[in-house]
């Protein structure tokens, strides 16, 4: 395989001079196919869940939140192990921007289905919501830039923006949960705000050890956003789904209620 010139120092390589590209491995390719396959079965799911004659209305809403959430993933990760969506960057590494447009929507719908779990006033969720697309538009140029201070500085306007999605989700969002008196409800929020905010934290970890500092392979990188997807889209959207549950299910029906 031929690497770029001779003394060159990999970190530092334009994408315009890159004779060689670091791209994923069988491995990670594996990776994005098994997850592609339990986001594709989580999203039918909660389509098949959402079109049933039984299912409460109000409980409608989540089943197609999820299935959005899970299944516009989908869209993402068959673009990626199909060769789409990528591009090369800094240190001629394998770049897959699809990701970022990717959670620039099914962020927002995560946080638009948080807001109405906790019944939020909606300026704020789409002030929450706009945050998140920011905050992937500013990552996705920190990504692709070539000037080191120019990238570290966009880094740190995600991270920024990062901050007042937290503290919505940590303080706003969950204020409103505890106005309703509602023991389940404020038990229920917790865990599944606290799921988001644990795995959406790492998320710039990865970034920062792989796209940032180089210090993580193109391979291993790509495993790691594939699990934290899972986390992120799957396991929240049948927690979720629970908590729909609790909300949905007359008081003089909860010896009936049926989980998921």
């Amino acid at each position: 395989e031929t690497m770029p010139e001779e003394g060159a120092d990999m970190d530092v390589v334009l994408p315009a001079d890159c004779l060689s590209i670091q791209e994923i491995g069988a491995a990670a390719g594996a990776f994005m196919v098994f997850t592609w396959l339990v986001l594709l079965v989580a999203a039918l799911f909660m389509v098949f869940k959402a079109v049933q004659p039984q299912t409460e209305v109000s409980v409608k809403k989540y089943y197609y939140l999820n299935a959005f959430v899970c299944g516009v993933t989908t869209f993402s990760y068959f673009a990626m192990f199909s060769g789409m969506g990528w591009e090369t960057i800094e240190g001629c590494r394998q770049f897959f921007y699809i990701r970022l447009v990717e959670f620039a929507i099914t962020g927002s719908l995560v946080i638009f289905s948080l807001g109405v779990l906790a019944e939020q006033d909606y300026p704020t969720i789409l002030a929450t919501m706009g945050a998140n697309v920011g905050m992937c538009f500013a990552t996705y140029v920190g990504s692709v830039g070539t000037v080191p201070i120019v990238k570290w500085l966009w880094f740190f306007i995600a991270l920024l923006l990062f901050v007042p999605i937290v503290y919505v989700l940590l303080r706003e969002f969950r204020q409103s949960v505890i106005d309703k008196n509602d023991p389940q409800r404020i038990e229920l929020y917790g865990r599944v705000s606290l799921l988001i905010i644990i795995v959406w934290a790492i998320y710039p970890f990865v970034w920062l050890l792989s796209v940032g500092m180089h210090a993580m392979g193109v391979s291993l990188e790509v495993i790691c956003y594939c699990i934290l997807d899972i986390l992120a889209k799957v396991f929240y959207s049948f927690m979720l789904v629970n908590i729909a549950l609790y909300d949905s299910v007359p008081p003089e029906m909860e010896s009936q209620k049926e989980y998921v």
